[in-house]
């Protein structure tokens, strides 16, 4: 069994960690943790998320020094649901031993410390753990990941993106002269535990934000390969992303091609579901999934592609717990697909 601790565990993308690890067959939930000064240190998870009443064993220890020096000696898995600057901070102590490390912030998913810095908002110091990292975004990157000892898990938003995009653009299917346009709605779980008037639930209208700056849009070109313009909007429901993509194809462009660049690219990726119609979130959202479906209009040349997923699963917890399964050898959808 495969020890793992959790640091950040009262989020919501925390919670779902530990559910999924609880559930794991080849993972035993062993610590889990909340920042220092932490208004949740001390309590069980039940009393903050109802629905994992059954883990009422399960207490959040606040992180000190001391702890990330004894899990980095002592675990075989520890996950990051923690702010960009504290995985920014710890990671030189995790990786002093034989952890290995899925963080879940965005510390380490860009390699240019100049984008990083503008984006956001504070210099990146940690070279030689940035050197190492591997992006996991597990249907495109399995061989890196399993050989990686640590794991920038993606962005939600380039998750379902980047899965819409990139088998077009390996296909050498894409105009490289018009810029793929993102439009993606995300619900409000995206923006995190904490409370703000921005994202409480009565606030929230459906909106755009973070026009032409978002820091996720560095992150899908980076990966992508090529700019793009990314527009993501926060809508008045809790989990999922719904992201509609519009691309302009090579001349001469058919249907066939498409689907072919499709079902090529994920034909041994049972995560991803490739649909006969356009997905609703209602498909995904409590589950692993990335539901996809596209049209071509052959007259004009130009594509609609719709990715489908649940930002807290997909986009976050579930896609950890594929990266934690290829660096330990195991199937990369142990326990989180029916075997």
């Amino acid at each position: 069994m495969l020890n793992v601790s959790i640091i950040g565990a009262s989020g919501y993308t925390g919670a779902q960690l530990v559910d999924l690890v609880a559930r794991h067959p080849d993972m035993t939930l062993a610590r889990t943790f909340v920042s220092a000064n932490s208004a949740d240190a001390a309590k069980p998870l039940s009393a903050i998320h109802g629905n994992l009443a059954h883990l009422s064993q399960v207490r959040l220890e606040p992180i000190s020094d001391e702890a990330l020096a004894e899990l980095a000696a002592n675990m075989d898995l520890v996950f990051l649901a923690t702010p960009h600057e504290a995985s920014h901070d710890w990671m030189a102590t995790l990786t002093s031993g034989r952890a290995k490390i899925l963080d879940l912030s965005g510390a380490f998913r860009l390699k240019d410390t100049a984008v990083f810095s503008q984006f956001y908002g504070f210099e990146h110091t940690s070279t030689d753990a940035l050197g190492n990292a591997v992006y996991g975004l597990a249907e495109w990157y399995p061989q890196a990941i399993a050989q990686s000892r640590i794991i920038a898990v993606p962005g939600c938003y380039p998750t379902a993106s980047l899965s819409a995009l990139k088998p077009l653009f390996n296909a050498q299917l894409l105009d490289s002269a018009v810029r793929p346009v993102i439009n993606a709605v995300s619900g409000v779980t995206g923006a995190g535990r904490k409370a703000s008037l921005a994202n409480s639930f009565c606030e929230v209208s459906l909106q755009a934000y973070g026009v032409l700056g978002h820091r996720h849009t560095p992150e899908i070109e980076a990966y992508l390969g090529t700019p793009v313009i990314f527009t993501p909007h926060l809508g008045n429901f809790k989990r999922g992303i719904l992201a509609t993509v519009t691309v302009k194809t090579v001349a001469g462009c058919t249907a066939e091609q498409l689907n072919q660049a499709y079902h090529q690219a994920y034909a041994d990726h049972p995560i991803v579901r490739l649909r006969e119609s356009f997905p609703r979130l209602d498909d995904v959202v409590n589950t692993p999934f990335v539901d996809l479906h596209w049209k071509l209009d052959e007259k004009s040349g130009y594509a609609v592609i719709t990715a489908a997923i649940d930002n807290v699963m997909k986009g976050a917890a579930s896609q950890a717990i594929q990266c934690a399964n290829l660096v330990s050898g195991l199937p990369v959808t142990k326990g989180l697909l029916a075997e």
